[in-house]
C-alpha cells in the first residue's frame, strides 16, 4: 500500500536518540496504529510492547531479533516482524525511510 486514506495524524512527532530517528503516528478508523518515520544512520535497539512489523520504503541496514545472533540485511525496500514484549536492533547505514504497524 504506497497511500493511506481516511486517517487522523498526530502532529506532534516521536523524536528518538537525540533526534536520529523519527516517526508521526498515524490512526485509522478501525483503531490501528501505525507510524511513519525516517532513520539516520546509526545503531539503535527498540523494545516492543505490541507485535510490530517494520516495513523499510528506502535505506540500507542489518537487523537482529531478540534472541537471535544472526543479523539480517535491508538495502531498499524490506521488511521484518516482531513479537510483542520484545526487542530489535539495528545498524543503519544509509538513511531509511519506514513504516511500522502494530497488530493487536
Amino acid at each position: 500500500m504506497s497511500e493511506f486514506t481516511n486517517v487522523t495524524i498526530i502532529k506532534k512527532a516521536n523524536i528518538y536518540f537525540d533526534g536520529k530517528v523519527s516517526s508521526r503516528t498515524i490512526k485509522f478508523a478501525d483503531g490501528s496504529t501505525k507510524t511513519l518515520g525516517f532513520m539516520l544512520p546509526g545503531e539503535y535497539e527498540f523494545n516492543t510492547d505490541a507485535e510490530e512489523l517494520m516495513e523499510f520504503m528506502a535505506g540500507k541496514l542489518e537487523y537482529q531479533l531478540a534472541g537471535s545472533s544472526d543479523w539480517l540485511s535491508i538495502d531498499g525496500e524490506g521488511s521484518f516482524a516482531i513479537p510483542a514484549c520484545s526487542s530489535f536492533k539495528l545498524k543503519v547505514t544509509e538513511a531509511a525511510d519506514y513504516c511500522c504497524s502494530y497488530i493487536d
